[in-house]
């Protein structure tokens, strides 16, 4: 039985050794996709296609994005916008509708990950911390009172592992808050900028269409 509870202990630690690596990996990886989006040099170009959208200036779109050479959720709009208007082609505010949720889903890869583990590592360290528990009562029970040493060293294994897990979930939980909070952010800006887009393009255009339509009467 102890030889089972040892391989169990064994396997908790590197179940928590890899957890603690691939949260790192996802972590580094949103980390450089969020900081695309949310740099100094994207917010500029935000507030500029946003000052040229409601100017109607195509041109002056496409010069800004070309001077923005790094490609994130806003360059990939604008670009997506500017394909869409040159074709004319309507239900444009249903495909931009559909292009911010291709982003959103795109920004909300791996984050599952990160909400597993924080999740679950704190319930694989309880599991480590009963495994030493029962090594500890095993030990008791088998060496008496000659074994207080080895019980000892079996809770404060086991006491290590509960330690371990929520170090482990801590810091994911707060990565994964940190990284669904830029995403609300950046949807929200690609919302603003759809919105600028529909009031600019759509709406403006269909009131000038009307405007042109209507005959003049002439008393």
């Amino acid at each position: 039985m102890q030889n089972f509870v040892d391989i169990g202990e064994t396997l908790v630690f590197i179940i928590m050794l890899l957890a603690s690596i691939l949260a790192i990996a996802v972590f580094i990886e949103r980390l450089v996709v969020y900081k695309r989006n949310l740099d100094q040099n994207s917010q500029s170009l935000l507030d500029s296609l946003t000052l040229l959208i409601r100017h109607r200036d195509l041109k002056g779109c496409e010069k800004a994005l070309e001077t923005h050479p790094l490609e994130n959720s806003y360059t990939r709009f604008a670009h997506f916008f500017l394909e869409r208007e040159k074709e004319n082609h309507k239900g444009l505010q249903e495909l931009m509708e559909g292009k911010i949720l291709k982003e959103r889903l795109g920004l909300e890869e791996r984050l599952p990950i990160l909400n597993t583990l924080g999740n679950n590592t704190p319930f694989i360290g309880l599991l480590g911390t009963v495994l030493g528990v029962i090594k500890a009562f095993y030990g008791l029970g088998t060496l008496g009172n000659s074994g207080a040493e080895v019980v000892m060293r079996s809770i404060s294994t086991a006491l290590l592992a509960t330690a371990a897990g929520l170090a482990v979930a801590i810091p994911v939980v707060m990565a994964n808050n940190y990284f669904t909070r830029k995403m609300k952010i950046i949807i929200g800006n690609l919302e603003i900028l759809s919105k600028e887009i529909h009031a600019s393009f759509v709406t403006s255009g269909k009131h000038n269409q009307s405007s042109s339509s209507t005959p003049n009467i002439h008393h």
